[in-house]
């Protein structure tokens, strides 16, 4: 795909789903399980063909499937996963060796048309997309990549070059597992499909936004991959600022992908460059001891920063972002302050009433709350903020996981859960000016709120309370 060309809405439905690096942990902790979902459902019903180095077979990988299944809390329904089970193949070889290619040409001989799904090292796309193209097997087939997509705004439009050379523009989709969470489709969901909120989502009610990914647990024990990667480019170049753009975009003027795609692409154009000097990076004490992770790292494990939209909407509402590892409670929650009223009637004894908030819990327990100012019960003139909302679960049940929703688009044909490319672009520009550091990161406590100076991001009120729960 160009910077300016469109791909189509809707894509080709898969006849066999071939998935490298299905011994992976990416393919245990997430795809393996999600797999078993989507055939519960009864939305998958093509074969999976594993691609691996090591000595596997059949039967190893069907054993690691049920252990990987069971690992996230599932009871095993014996006639599902039977179903699954029986769909499962792999062909195992490295993937810099031709003969690999010839044997996987070999298990999906006789299937129609094919997804290749790349759980693996980004060092490796471009090794595999050649292979595939030298073996034929990138004809009637489909490429989708993990995240990242580069490293940088340059690194991103040559791998763009080199895996357009064996799929176009409607046969490459990229992974950002944020927008396969239904939560975070919920965030459109709600500003469109509302006339409550969609009057008052502009700078004439928004006061500031802000945007939290917070984690109580630390690298443990993926410190090697995530000392080349940091916080900044692990989840801020791409879920957060995905979740801004669906925050901040203009409606869509069809419901398909392209329509979104474009008005994401147009408000992160409009979103100025990070400045250095709104930036504080951080990493939490005891990260530089742990196996993996270079003696004097500066690897940045909490990112915070203010965005500012220059565009009619949003012109002088400020975006806050933050995220961290080992902070004091595990949340991603959006919080829309809305603006206090021109004459305040019922201040407290201690200043200004609070604001009015509307939270979008978009992880964990997820739901929409809103933050209402009312009298209290007992009489007195104090106002009080009293939440209320929703939390999907107990509204719908369980609700299906990002992965179930990137692997079912992926087989599908339906590029909505993907990444649009232009827009990846904008979001390697809005970063560029602090991916390079050259002053270390500021140390914080494990089990804090991160670096102090982070606090002040937001102006002196700082950042709202996130709870362990949307309501608690």
């Amino acid at each position: 795909m160009t910077e300016t060309s469109l791909p189509a809405s809707r894509l080709e439905p898969s006849d066999a789903l071939v998935l490298y690096g299905i011994t992976g942990d990416l393919a245990r902790k997430m795809l393996l399980p999600a797999l078993y979902q989507l055939t519960a459902a009864g939305r998958l019903g093509v074969p999976v063909i594993g691609v691996a180095v090591g000595d596997w077979d059949d039967a190893r990988l069907r054993d690691h499937a049920r252990e990987a299944v069971t690992a996230t809390g599932t009871t095993i329904d014996e006639d599902v996963f039977d179903r699954f089970a029986s769909g499962l193949s792999i062909v195992t070889g490295d993937f810099a060796d031709e003969a690999t290619f010839e044997r996987l040409k070999g298990a999906v001989s006789g299937f129609g048309f094919v997804t290749h799904y790349l759980a693996i090292p980004p060092s490796l796309f471009t090794t595999v997309a050649s292979a595939l193209g030298r073996t034929g097997l990138n004809r009637n087939a489909r490429l989708v990549v993990e995240k990242p997509f580069g490293q940088d705004g340059a690194s991103a439009r040559t791998l763009q070059a080199e895996l357009g050379k064996y799929f176009d523009d409607n046969h490459l989709l990229r992974v950002d597992h944020f927008l396969g969470n239904a939560a975070v489709e919920s965030l459109m969901v709600a500003r469109f499909a509302n006339t409550l909120l969609a009057p008052i989502w502009h700078r004439s009610y928004v006061d500031n936004v802000q945007i939290s990914l917070a984690e109580d647990f630390d690298v443990a024990d993926r410190g090697s991959f995530y000392d080349s990667v940091g916080c900044l480019r692990d989840v801020v170049q791409n879920h957060l600022l995905q979740v801004l753009a669906l925050l901040a975009m203009d409606p869509p003027s069809a419901a398909n992908p392209v329509a979104q795609g474009l008005e994401k692409w147009r408000v992160l154009h409009s979103v100025r460059p990070m400045d250095p000097a709104e930036t504080v990076r951080g990493q939490y004490r005891g990260y530089r001891d742990v196996p993996g992770v270079k003696p004097d790292s500066t690897t940045d494990t909490y990112f915070a920063t203010t965005l500012h939209v220059d565009n009619w909407r949003w012109s002088g509402v400020p975006f806050h972002l933050r995220s961290g590892k080992a902070l004091a409670v595990t949340a991603t929650e959006v919080v829309v302050e809305l603006r206090r009223p021109p004459l305040e009637l019922f201040a407290s004894g201690t200043g200004d009433g609070p604001p009015n908030v509307v939270r979008f819990r978009i992880d964990g327990d997820t739901g929409i709350r809103a933050d209402l100012v009312v009298r209290k019960a007992q009489g007195d003139d104090e106002p009080a903020q009293v939440p209320v909302g929703v939390e999907y679960a107990k509204l719908f049940g369980r609700l299906e996981q990002p992965y179930e929703t990137i692997l079912g688009g992926a087989v599908s044909g339906d590029p909505e859960p993907f990444a649009f490319y232009p827009a990846i672009l904008e979001c390697w520009r809005i970063v560029d000016p602090v991916l390079n550091p050259t002053t270390a990161p500021v140390v914080y406590e494990p089990g804090s709120w991160g670096p102090p100076e982070a606090a002040r991001i937001p102006g002196p009120e700082g950042w709202h309370p996130l709870g362990p729960t949307l309501f608690g």
